[in-house]
């Protein structure tokens, strides 16, 4: 089912005065995470109303924007354009200052899920990716007794960052050079979504880890993201590169060396967390064939089928 943009929604976009179709993308021509190139395109616009396409891999069923924006165009967009364009899609201010209240209460809760693995784990440094204002690392680093880095590309959101404490580098995680530093306790929360190179990055954290070190991660469920409002196209945003179910998640996280100690889903039932520790990789992870075929088919079902009542 295609939803329909409400119009004070579409004034209020086009009022920003972005223009997707016009900035630098690139074609992907096989799947970041199993390496296949038999993708199929399942949409053509975003929730935004942008005409952003999405392509499902047809091997292990990986959905990310193809073509996509380039690194360039990306770090321009988290500069001025994507808090923006969250608040007009919402209709109410979300920037720097104001997501914090909503942040400082997922801390506290991530902090629950974990404790019971970092409690007097005598880890002691902590990378939080895509760590935004600060307020989920800086609340680690208080509870857990951690020294935290956090890597951003959003300056405003940094700049926030500095306040807590925290070493802070503006820039994307697959661009940055850390040297030879490796960290105790890993955060990327909901960040995954926003990576141009999943597999990359897992392998990248997985080198950066300390031997006994842990690795925090959730994602936005995709399944569940297009089940909510019964629609593909609402579940697709050009802020999200990829879009991630279970059987995904688990098979990147075994390709780049992780197992999973712990599991849950959120208390807004989108987003689903994962504990990993450091393994052996498993290179040809994917899911299961059968799974595969089933959301090929219920994508198919929920892009024809009346939403039910």
């Amino acid at each position: 089912m295609q939803t329909t943009i409400p119009a004070d929604r579409r004034q209020r976009i086009q009022d920003l005065g972005y223009d997707y179709a016009a900035q630098p993308q690139e074609l992907l021509n096989s799947c970041n995470l199993c390496g296949a190139n038999v993708l199929v395109t399942i949409t053509q616009r975003d929730r935004y109303g942008y005409p952003a396409q999405a392509s499902a891999c047809s091997r292990c069923s990986l959905v990310f924007l193809n073509p996509r924006m380039t690194a360039a165009a990306y770090s321009r967009f988290y500069d001025g354009v994507y808090r923006p364009l969250v608040s007009a899609f919402h209709g109410r201010i979300i920037d720097a200052r104001t997501i914090q209240a909503e942040q400082r209460e997922y801390a506290q809760d991530r902090a629950e899920f974990v404790r019971p693995f970092l409690t007097r784990s005598g880890l002691t440094t902590m990378l939080d990716i895509g760590g935004s204002t600060g307020v989920v690392a800086g609340h680690f680093a208080k509870v857990f007794g951690l020294t935290g880095t956090l890597i951003d590309p959003a300056p405003l959101e940094v700049q926030e960052a500095r306040a807590f404490g925290l070493e802070t580098i503006t820039g994307l995680v697959e661009e940055y050079d850390f040297g030879g530093r490796r960290f105790d306790f890993v955060l990327i929360c909901q960040t995954v979504d926003h990576l141009l190179d999943v597999a990359g990055t897992l392998k990248r954290v997985r080198e950066l880890l300390t031997p006994n070190g842990s690795l925090f991660i959730d994602i936005v469920d995709f399944r569940a993201a297009y089940l909510r409002n019964w629609s593909v196209e609402d579940a697709i945003k050009i802020d999200h590169p990829y879009y991630l179910t279970q059987d995904t998640m688990t098979a990147y996280l075994r390709r780049a060396g992780f197992e999973t100690v712990r599991a849950a889903y959120a208390a807004d039932h989108l987003h689903v967390s994962y504990l990993c520790r450091p393994t052996q990789t498993t290179p040809q992870a994917v899911p299961d064939v059968a799974a595969v075929a089933q959301l090929f088919r219920e994508i198919r079902y929920v892009q024809n089928a009346p939403r039910p009542s």
